[in-house]
């Protein structure tokens, strides 16, 4: 028995995003970006296992959330001028809004050029019509056919080739990661060797995306106070410990 997947089309990456956020009624100031990256991202993956382009506007929201996301994990929050804590999350809620207020007047403009299309301008029918009794008569067009205008054609049809081999084209490639994986990872080899050092964890998996998973893993176990940090030897290490270890000590 097979089934087809049907995904809603959309617009752009903030109408995904006010999608999820009017979908679930989530407050729009106080949006959970873990919650709505992790929607947005299984969106982005159902288009990929579609074999559906991904656009890059959708990529850069994706990457936008997620760095919104390791903002929100560091222990030491980003303060304005004034001393007050600024929100990561400030600077999407704006372009959310925005596009919100753009977004409510596309239905009054869509009436306006439908009525506008209804309307004939004005001018001589005879000769408009004759005109293109000409461009659609292909004997017409054989007759005045020439070298020359074979050579445009077959430059434009090249140039239009050309284009199509050299587009580019994006991927959104699945890593064998999750922050749920990796904080297991850690809470276990913290549990049998009771102190780490951050440079051991980069030694198991040395690969670039799997220190990013293991650093954001970390900061969340912290807000989570399931781990604590001190200060190790050498450049931008660190040691981490479980809490029960700190107590028992």
């Amino acid at each position: 028995m097979s089934y087809e997947i049907k995904l809603p089309l959309f617009e752009g990456p903030f109408d995904l995003l006010l999608f999820f956020i009017e979908r679930d009624e989530l407050d729009i100031y106080d949006i959970p970006i873990s919650q709505i990256t992790k929607d947005f991202l299984d969106y982005i993956r159902h288009l990929e296992t579609m074999n559906m382009e991904v656009a890059s506007e959708f990529i850069l929201v994706a990457a936008t959330l997620m760095r919104i996301k390791a903002k929100m994990l560091l222990p030491r929050p980003v303060l304005d001028e004034e001393g007050k804590e600024i929100d990561p999350r400030e600077e999407l809620v704006k372009h959310l809004l925005e596009y919100k207020k753009y977004k409510s007047v596309l239905s009054e403009l869509a009436k306006f050029e439908e009525d506008r299309s209804q309307l004939e301008s004005r001018g001589n029918i005879t000769r408009e019509l004759k005109s293109l009794s000409e461009n659609a008569n292909v004997e017409w067009e054989l007759l005045n056919l020439d070298l020359y205008k074979l050579l445009k054609v077959f430059q434009r049809v090249m140039e239009r080739y050309e284009y199509e081999l050299n587009r580019p084209s994006h991927k959104v490639i699945q890593w064998p990661y999750t922050l749920e994986q990796q904080k297991k990872y850690i809470l276990q080899k913290v549990g049998k060797e009771s102190r780490v050092s951050f440079s051991q964890i980069i030694e198991d998996n040395p690969t670039k995306i799997a220190v990013i998973f293991n650093f954001l893993s970390i900061l969340d176990l912290l807000q989570l106070k399931l781990i604590t940090m001190h200060i190790g030897i050498g450049f931008n290490n660190f040691w981490i410990e479980s809490f029960e270890a700190v107590r028992s000590n």
